[in-house]
């Protein structure tokens, strides 16, 4: 699972169109993969998200962007960071994350959520209902959909969702882990410690300790070996050669994409030293790797790459 996955969340650089698109992320992919990277993740939206860009700004589509940097790459796992699951049955995400297994010759991986961004369900036509709702409907969907990969004929007749006899046909390649995101103490960590492989964290640094407890109580609760589960924790980034050229590289990306600049004080902005020590802390919580971000930079050269290499020592 995921010691150190590098997402890209932003697909809105200067001087690129749709044209160019794609050499501009699949370039940050073989960087990350070069780089020490394990795992490339993408975001699982149809709008940018409102602390990174407007809603019209570049968001491509998860699981064909997925399935064609699996063509560019070669060990480097991949996966959403995360799925909604509101937007897709489950059977269909199945055999769609099966897909990309097959066509990366084993290195898909499953990252899933309940799903939170009502602009683009409203506007895309997906039912967004209670919280309550969303995370009945990932229980019934785990279900589903863990059956379909681990090579069962699942049934169901849920209150959400109805499958009979299943088949996913071809299997994945091998054991597609399943990825939990969000840290939800009652919900959330709980479903963690029932269906999955992986909890990603988005919290802060401070509240790492108690989010480990409640996933160790719910794991105790259900007998689920904890040891079993790896807990990545979310950072979002700015890293340059100093520190003095990482600001002024937020700064330009400000320019281009003014809603980063509230993003601002949730950025660990830097040197590989800033920014290493700052990724310590969240080791030295208890995790065991991170997913990072770079959105104001990530598509200059190099900037992947010497994000690995600070990275990669604190988890060797």
């Amino acid at each position: 699972m995921t010691r150190l996955g590098y997402q890209i969340p932003n697909f809105t650089y200067p001087d690129t169109d749709s044209g160019g698109l794609f050499d501009a992320i699949s370039r940050q992919a073989v960087e990350a993969e070069a780089g020490g990277f394990d795992t490339v993740l993408v975001m699982d939206h149809f709008y940018q998200l409102p602390m990174l860009g407007a809603p019209e700004n570049a968001m491509l589509e998860c699981y064909v962007l997925l399935a064609a940097l699996s063509q560019c790459t070669e060990r480097i796992r991949l996966g959403a960071l995360v799925t909604g699951n509101t937007y897709r049955n489950p059977a269909l995400l199945a055999k769609t994350v099966t897909a990309l297994d097959v066509v990366s010759r084993g290195r898909a991986q499953l990252g899933i959520g309940a799903g939170w961004y009502e602009l683009e369900h409203d506007a895309f036509g997906f039912e967004f209902g209670t919280f309550t709702d969303r995370f009945e409907k990932l229980e019934e969907s785990l279900q589903i959909i863990i059956g379909m990969l681990r090579g069962e004929r699942p049934t169901l007749d849920g209150t959400w969702y109805q499958v009979t006899d299943a088949v996913n046909s071809p299997p994945p390649v091998g054991r597609i882990p399943i990825m939990i995101g969000g840290a939800g103490e009652r919900k959330t960590l709980r479903m963690v410690a029932q269906y999955a492989d992986e909890s990603n964290l988005l919290c802060g640094v401070d509240d790492i300790p108690r989010k480990l407890a409640a996933l160790d109580e719910h794991c105790e609760r259900l007998g689920r070996d904890r040891s079993g589960i790896t807990v990545s924790y979310q950072i979002s980034a700015c890293i340059a050669p100093t520190k003095e050229q990482a600001e002024r590289e937020y700064a330009d990306a400000i320019t281009h994409i003014p809603q980063l600049e509230a993003r601002r004080p949730n950025v660990v902005l830097g040197g590989p030293d800033e920014v290493a020590e700052a990724a310590a802390r969240a080791i030295e919580h208890g995790v065991d790797g991170f997913t990072v971000n770079l959105p104001a930079n990530g598509h200059i050269e190099g900037r992947v790459a010497l994000l690995g290499e600070t990275l990669a020592p604190l988890i060797s």
